[in-house]
């Protein structure tokens, strides 16, 4: 009879073990599948900032290349700022994105980029001392601009970010 009673203990203790050893597995598997959840979102956050940068550095091209004065002759009195509609869709000087929002997002030649409706740039244009980049100035008022970009995706901020342009000598 005793030896009866020792076998049900040991068939007991086998049945807490395999309970024991299913609920590790279970955490082991939960864990993994958070893991696997935590990558994916990183990727997506990492895929959206990317095209941040992209279309941040079409911006920056597009400035970059742009006369730094109106070229044309009637505009050339006007204050610093867009000339048209908003947005600003004929752009000849670098002024003339002073405070320009473009949805979808503008490349490297001023075009929209298709594809990209739920994107947006905010541009905003500051003038600086040249002796002191760190002090604004009137707008017009230097050769020095700070160009600052804010990049959203569906009215969410994914980055900003700055250069300056200076104005270069004419020929």
């Amino acid at each position: 009879m005793k030896r009866e009673r020792c076998r049900n203990i040991g068939e007991g203790f086998t049945l807490i073990e395999a309970l024991i050893a299913s609920v590790l597995i279970g955490l082991g598997v939960a864990a993994l599948f958070i893991s696997f959840k935590a990558g994916t979102q990183v990727n997506a956050s990492s895929r959206e900032l990317t095209q941040a940068v992209f279309v941040a550095q079409e911006i920056r091209e597009w400035t970059l290349k742009l006369p730094f004065t109106d070229p044309d002759e009637g505009d050339q009195g006007n204050p610093p700022g867009p000339d048209g509609a908003d947005p600003q869709v004929w752009v000849d000087d670098l002024d003339d994105l002073m405070d320009v929002v473009y949805s979808p997002p503008r490349g490297g030649d001023g075009y929209a980029i298709y594809g990209m409706d739920e994107w947006s740039q905010h541009i905003t244009l500051t003038w600086r001392d040249p002796e002191n980049l760190g002090q604004t100035l009137t707008p017009g008022a230097s050769d020095v601009v700070r160009v600052h970009v804010d990049i959203t995706r569906n009215a969410r901020t994914i980055m900003n970010t700055s250069w300056i342009v200076t104005g270069k000598e004419q020929p």
